[in-house]
């Protein structure tokens, strides 16, 4: 890659803008696409509230910040990622939407185009098999918040050169990230285990346990986890664990992977989390 990478990132959601930011933070040739303009100012504004938190807490300067934000081009057409070295996708966590992105992308970018997805679940090497340059497509599951969370966990599809992840590896080094390599396997490392752990504890909930309160405390205090599963379910996405879980199940066909009927009646209940404002608590 050249000395300032152009990285193109899809989706401006809250993982999209959280990429976008910190790779500006890192002075990369940042362009963010999404679908619709309004999409595109709330990702904006999300990237502006989180570099006030670093001026507030005096991590950088508000030229710094300012510098950033207008560094950070924007784009409703998916062709404006026809120059970049690294195009990094975080668009809904749906395969069919993830396949039609790559697939378009294949046919978009220059040949020597790394497609990186922000997937936390879905196959890199399915992904892969939707563009003709499967060796060139890897996984770069960032962590939420992004401009917080210090890992990156690289995911090596079948087909994954090892040379694209010598480069997927020091761009998210140059990006401020820790990046730790896995394999393509359902869940990766990070949700492989973290969500049957949300799951268990949502089954002592609704076995009786013990309160939520209590297993988020215990899990805190006894364990020393900055934050309960309970109260991580709720921030993460009770849909979004339910996802993963039912990848898990299907992937490996193993009962322990089986979400829990509680989470299973929340998601159909609409209770989410912190994004509908009830979850396991109320925000």
């Amino acid at each position: 890659m050249s000395d300032k990478p152009k990285l193109t990132v899809i989706g401006s959601g809250q993982m999209g803008a959280g990429i976008a930011q910190v790779a500006a933070m890192a002075n990369l040739d940042v362009t963010m696409i999404d679908i619709k303009p309004e999409f595109i100012e709330n990702g904006l504004r999300t990237i502006g509230k989180s570099l006030n938190k670093f001026v507030e807490k005096e991590k950088i300067s508000e030229k710094k910040a300012k510098s950033v934000l207008e560094g950070i081009a924007t784009s409703l057409d998916l062709k404006s990622a026809t120059d970049a070295d690294i195009v990094i996708e975080a668009v809904p966590e749906i395969e069919e939407i993830k396949f039609e992105t790559f697939s378009k992308l294949d046919k978009i970018c220059k040949k020597e185009t790394i497609l990186a997805s922000n997937t936390s679940s879905i196959s890199i090497t399915k992904i892969g098999m939707s563009t003709k340059r499967p060796e060139k497509v890897i996984g770069m599951h960032f962590m939420n918040p992004v401009p917080v969370m210090k890992l990156v966990e690289i995911v090596n599809g079948k087909e994954t050169a090892n040379e694209i992840t010598e480069k997927t590896v020091e761009l998210a080094e140059r990006m401020g990230k820790v990046a730790l390599t896995a394999n393509d396997y359902p869940g990766f490392v990070s949700n492989r285990i973290l969500c049957p752990m949300i799951n268990e504890a949502i089954i002592c909930l609704e076995t009786g346990v013990a309160s939520k309160t209590s297993i988020d405390g215990i899990m805190q205090l006894g364990m020393h986890h900055p934050m309960g599963p309970l109260a991580l379910a709720d921030l993460i996405g009770l849909d979004t664990v339910l996802h993963i879980m039912n990848t898990l199940y299907t992937g490996f066909k193993d009962e322990k992977y089986k979400p829990s009927k509680m989470l299973k009646e929340m998601v159909k209940k609409g209770e989410l989390g912190k994004k509908t404002g009830k979850g396991f608590y109320e925000y």
